[in-house]
């Protein structure tokens, strides 16, 4: 039997996030580990022996492997997406994903409420990406729009596929969601969304995904934000699509 390890290296990371989207390295590992499962394609056992034939470098203290004392709420639900996105394009088997979970949270004083935004899958050879999912890191479902509006004061205007946003190709990537909702009383909003200003990349010539975008009414809204609504306010959430494989074919 071989003794060759296979090698990981996540030297060049950058340095910690001043905000916090640092993943803590056991998130990092999760990564990997998600990474060499779907390159083996069949369920492995998700224990140290695993990793037994692999030789991980993370630089410390990085954005992949914080110090003490650093915010890492958005390390789990965002950095942990790009993470595997960089790896299985490393590998040249997927286009980039969406790369982000869409979080989006509001409340008051009595209630509060949580869901994460599905987008557009990477395409690979052979395949287009898929629309309208959860990609690797996620294990969510949203919410009914008859049990959300039942309980709490908001409406769901638009939950729709983003025709267009996934990366042309040979292979196209997959299309995001286009998410609206409309306020029925004064609320507070946050949103905690990446790939906002460059979408998703694509492989062997692929077209990269389009980036996602928040609109609270008509106003842009950065990745990451907290915020007041009041009734009758609107808030969108366009989730970016996946990245293309290969190049584009000729239209007949």
């Amino acid at each position: 039997m071989s003794t060759d390890k296979l090698r990981i290296d996540f030297s060049g990371t950058g340095g910690e996030h001043r905000g916090n989207l640092n993943a803590p390295r056991a998130v990092t590992l999760a990564c990997v580990l998600y990474f060499l499962r779907v390159l083996v394609g069949k369920p492995i056992p998700l224990n140290s022996g695993c990793l037994r034939h692999v030789e991980l470098i993370v630089p410390e203290p990085s954005l992949l492997a914080p110090g003490r004392g650093r915010a890492v709420a958005g390390g789990n639900v965002e950095t942990s997406q790009r993470v595997v996105d960089v790896l299985l394009g490393a590998a040249g088997l997927l286009a980039g994903s969406q790369g982000t979970m869409n979080n989006l949270s509001f409340g008051d004083g009595s209630y509060g409420y949580y869901e994460t935004i599905a987008g557009g899958a990477g395409a690979g050879n052979g395949f287009h990406g898929a629309s309208a999912v959860h990609v690797h890191m996620t294990n969510t479902r949203i919410t009914d729009a008859e049990v959300l509006e039942r309980r709490f004061p908001v409406r769901v205007l638009e939950h729709a596929v983003r025709r267009g946003s996934g990366g042309d190709g040979e292979f196209r990537g997959g299309d995001g969601v286009r998410r609206r909702l409309a306020f029925l009383a004064p609320t507070r909003v946050s949103i905690l969304s990446e790939r906002r200003s460059r979408g998703a990349f694509g492989l062997a010539q692929g077209g990269a995904g389009a980036p996602g975008q928040n609109l609270h009414n008509a106003a842009p809204l950065p990745g990451a934000a907290a915020f007041d609504v009041a009734p009758g306010d609107e808030v969108t959430l366009l989730t970016p699509g996946g990245g293309g494989y290969g190049p584009p074919q000729p239209k007949p």
